[in-house]
């Protein structure tokens, strides 16, 4: 019997364990030809998140949990679910259960079929309009800047084989872009369509500057787009400058013109300036990720695993 981890990361969630205690116990039921593991990652909770890890634990073997040292955030959580699952493939969701349970099957079936990635599309969502529109837009510019087919609409919720998660598992920077990473693994892939539901406890613990943060670990990532388009507006600043300076020269030999001085050069100095600190600022957020990689550091420390210390 084939093993299927599901794999849940958790932060300050404590209000959604009966929720998530249901649904878990309906895979189960609507599946009952795999073996179940399902892999809960307390990212460092301030609630009781981890009590209620531990009761499940104890109550039904089924569930395990990594409780890591403090919070790291979503994305070094998951990776501590790849070093810790134990199934033949891995389905990610989050502990808030917006993500429906009733698509399982369906990626199980691809995954019989021999697809190792079966990624789950956002068909409808109840966030705001602008919200959207900016992560639309957001997968248009990343899939414009980089090599690497980028799936639009699309998070974690997916189904990896074993494979995938090994691949996964070499990966060991700290400045993750998991979203990325599923795409530049490669491997068989094929997109299903889900309705994301309403979060039924709790609050959303993404702020606008974390999501803003997300994205610009997207875009580091996975291009070198942004230092190339540095340098194209140093050259075409140097290009129309220069064309500039002759026009100054031709007008003001012919016609003697004199030449207009602090308008000019003010404009000038402050788009000079403008263009300057936005390249600066570019090669900044590249070297700020060079900076934090090449100390080598672990990408997380845990507690404990199912009680025990590591």
């Amino acid at each position: 019997m084939k093993r299927v981890t599901i794999l849940l990361p958790a932060y300050n969630e404590e209000a959604s364990f009966p929720l998530i205690t249901e649904r878990m116990n309906q895979v189960v039921a609507d599946n009952p030809d795999y073996e179940w593991e399902f892999l809960l990652v307390n990212d460092g909770s301030t609630d009781n998140t981890l009590q209620q890890m531990i009761r499940l634990h104890e109550r039904d073997p089924r569930f395990s949990y990594v409780d890591l040292s403090r919070n790291y955030g979503k994305e070094i959580a998951m990776m501590a679910g790849f070093d810790y699952a134990t199934g033949d493939a891995l389905i990610i969701m989050d502990a808030d259960m917006q993500h429906p349970v009733d698509v399982i099957p369906e990626m199980l079936r691809y995954w019989e079929e021999g697809y190792d990635d079966v990624y789950a599309q956002r068909q409808a969502s109840k966030e705001s309009w602008l919200k959207r529109k900016t992560s639309h837009w957001y997968y248009g510019l990343l899939q414009s800047m980089t090599k690497i087919p980028i799936q639009k609409d699309t998070g974690d919720f997916r189904l990896l084989d074993r494979s995938c998660i090994e691949a996964l598992k070499q990966m060991r920077e700290t400045e993750r872009n998991t979203k990325g990473m599923y795409s530049w693994i490669g491997f068989h892939k094929k997109g299903i369509f889900y309705q994301q539901q309403l979060r039924q406890e709790g609050t959303s613990k993404w702020s606008t500057l974390s999501l803003l943060n997300l994205a610009l670990n997207g875009i580091t990532s996975f291009t070198t787009a942004p230092l190339r388009l540095a340098s194209i507006m140093g050259i075409i600043v140097s290009l129309v400058a220069f064309i500039y300076l002759i026009y100054i020269i031709v007008v003001t030999n012919l016609y003697g013109e004199p030449v207009q001085g602090y308008p000019t050069i003010m404009v000038t100095m402050l788009f000079l300036g403008g263009v300057q600190l936005l390249g600066i600022g570019i090669i900044g957020e590249y070297l700020g990720r060079v900076f934090n990689e090449v100390k080598g550091r672990p990408g997380y420390f845990i507690n404990s695993y199912n009680g025990k210390r590591k």
